[in-house]
Parts: C-alpha cells; sequence; structure tokens
C-alpha cells in the first residue's frame, strides 16, 4: 500500500500542473476577450466622441425631457448635474455641467461610465465633448465643472418623450 503513494503524489501533482498551466493561459486570455466582449457590445463607442451629421435638421415639433443623473462608487466623491433636467429639440445640440468634488485630501482618478434610458439611446444620442471620454484624476479637495454636449438625432422614435443620461464615476487604482 505505501508503495502507491508516490505514484499517487506524482499524479496529483500532474494533475495541479495541468490546472495551473490551464488557470495561467485562462487569465492571460482574458485581456484580449474582454477587449473583443467591449467591440461587439459598443462599449467602447459609449467612450469617444461621436461624428455630427452636417445635414441633420433641427425638428421644432418634438421637445425632448433629459432627466440627468449622477452617481460615485469607490470614490469619496460627490458628484451631481447642476440641472436635473433640461428639454431639448432633435437635432439641436446641447449642453449640460456636471459639478464634481474631492471630499478626501489624497489625489484621486476615476472614469465615468454612460448609461442611458430607454434601451438603444445610445444610436441617437452624438455627444461630443463628454468628460465621460478620459479618466479624471481630482486633487485632494478640488473642485470641478465639466461639461457633456450632445445632440439628439431627429431619427428619434416618435415615441420617446423622455430619455435619462446617467454618469457613474468609478475607482481607478493607481500603479
Amino acid at each position: 500500500m505505501k508503495l502507491d503513494e508516490p505514484r499517487i503524489n506524482v499524479k496529483m501533482l500532474r494533475k495541479l500542473l495541468v490546472f495551473s498551466v490551464m488557470m495561467f493561459g485562462f487569465g492571460y486570455a482574458m485581456v484580449p476577450l474582454y477587449e473583443k466582449f467591449c467591440e461587439v457590445t459598443g462599449i467602447y463607442e459609449l467612450q469617444q466622441p461621436d461624428v455630427l451629421d452636417k445635414n441633420a435638421k433641427v425638428d421644432e415639433t418634438r421637445i425632448i425631457n433629459i432627466q440627468l443623473d449622477a452617481n460615485v462608487r469607490g470614490l469619496p466623491w460627490s458628484f451631481r448635474p447642476l440641472q436635473s433636467a433640461i428639454q431639448v429639440h432633435p437635432g439641436k445640440s446641447a449642453e449640460v455641467i456636471y459639478e464634481i468634488s474631492n471630499q478626501s485630501d489624497k489625489t484621486q482618478a476615476g472614469q465615468a461610465i454612460p448609461s442611458y434610458s430607454p434601451r438603444n439611446l445610445e444610436r441617437y444620442l452624438k455627444k461630443f465633448e463628454c468628460f465621460c471620454f478620459t479618466q479624471q484624476e481630482l486633487e485632494g479637495g478640488e473642485t470641478r465643472q465639466m461639461a457633456v454636449r450632445f445632440v439628439i438625432d431627429p431619427e428619434l422614435p416618435k415615441d420617446v418623450h423622455t430619455a435619462t443620461l446617467s454618469y457613474t464615476f468609478f475607482s481607478l487604482m493607481k500603479d
């Protein structure tokens, strides 16, 4: 019985080594898989300026109510829009201002991730300036105002009268 123990230990060691190599390979492959996932789902498109159609006409017959929302996760920051809502005509550019404050005495970095409602609004929301395009770093106690400039495409379905623009700042780990 004791003669089989070294063989069992070697067999177990091989299994653990194979498992370890597989897990390392899986971890190594996660970065390109995640990048491909973001590309396929359009997440990267949410964080870059849109190209505006110069031929788009302003639809003066419609008004879209835009609700503004701001959230913070994992940062000692306060974050809010200076207005809670605005009204825009599709095709006419608009600007909203958000204010952010670092409540700590240390420099903190964060990235804003947008989310929109109703579903698929990102197809019709054309942002040409947004703090969400870049990482933000605030010194301790610093307060900053940041703009979002956008236009709602006149092709927005006629049954949409209200939309929500929400931005959530997440903490960035410093290396």
